[in-house]
């Protein structure tokens, strides 16, 4: 947990020098991470949203661009109808403000998380969207279910914001991403939808990462990291899964395709937060060097 004192201490050294933007690109792959890999991180003590954490956590792991998980700039209620109606009337102000932290901090916004499910209602998702263009960002990141894309491609089509499926493992429902033919159905709804490919549910779930990213590369916005066992099997400490991870970063560099690579913390580590996402990124900076 972060204190006051370090917050101040973050605060002064910003203020007293100029905007120099975090460099995590490494022989040309764009590094970074979705802020959800710190949601176990309390929020500072009487603070509105967890951007200052989010901020703190970034810095500290040498990330220059990330995708922000939406509950890290709302409040922590968790009455599902204080959360829409927060949603439907903060304005864009809000969220523009949080863009300019994060810029001042030298960290890029790519990607806003908004997790969509069937209770959203038509105003919330167009406010999403509202929001997305706030941030600066053109694509939302939705883990989400085929239905609701369904719902989500008219949205999409009136703000002109790309909406990036995230695919997890579960082959056995249709309505939810995970095999290749699901994310063809969805790419079909809107010129608009594209993937965000996670490399360790997709290897969970018995497909090939490399060949997958090789056939579709123009359609992947972005790519969550982390390390599974195949077969359905656990969230590894990389290395220890059988995700290649490395093959994938290798296809990146040498095909030099745009596609950031950011971590997604989720398997059990020994360290905080902090630590096990700078494991991350050492393991990926060493696979790249």
């Amino acid at each position: 947990m972060y204190s006051r004192r370090d917050f101040v201490k973050l605060g002064a050294a910003l203020a007293l020098a100029p905007f120099v933007k975090i460099n995590s690109v490494v022989s040309g792959v764009r590094l970074g991470a979705i802020t959800y890999s710190f949601r176990d991180m309390p929020r500072t003590p009487g603070a509105a949203d967890a951007v200052d954490v989010m901020i703190k956590a970034c810095t500290d792991c040498g990330i220059g661009e990330i995708e922000l998980y939406s509950p890290h700039l709302e409040p922590a209620t968790r009455v599902r109808e204080e959360l829409r109606q927060w949603r439907l009337s903060t304005p864009a102000d809000h969220y523009a403000s949080v863009r300019a932290k994060f810029e001042d901090a030298g960290i890029s916004l790519y990607a806003y998380t908004m997790n969509y499910r069937n209770d959203f209602t038509d105003p919330e998702l167009d406010k999403t969207f509202e929001q997305a263009r706030a941030l600066g960002v053109n694509i939302i990141a939705a883990s989400t279910q085929l239905s609701v894309a369904r719902r989500l491609a008219p949205f999409a089509e009136k703000h002109k914001i790309n909406v990036a499926l995230h695919g997890h493992s579960n082959t056995q429902d249709p309505n939810e991403f995970s095999a290749p033919e699901s994310f063809a159905k969805a790419l079909a709804l809107s010129k608009y939808f594209r993937i965000n490919l996670d490399i360790g549910h997709f290897t969970a779930a018995n497909f090939d990462a490399v060949q997958f990213i090789r056939e579709n590369h123009a359609q992947i916005t972005h790519l969550h990291m982390k390390d599974r066992k195949k077969n359905q099997g656990l969230n590894m400490p990389w290395g220890e899964g059988d995700t290649p991870i490395k093959e994938v970063l290798a296809l990146l560099k040498q095909q030099k395709y745009p596609i950031p690579a950011f971590v997604e913390y989720e398997h059990r580590g020994t360290g905080t937060p902090v630590e096990e996402v700078r494991k991350c990124m050492a393991y990926m900076k060493q696979a790249l060097a």
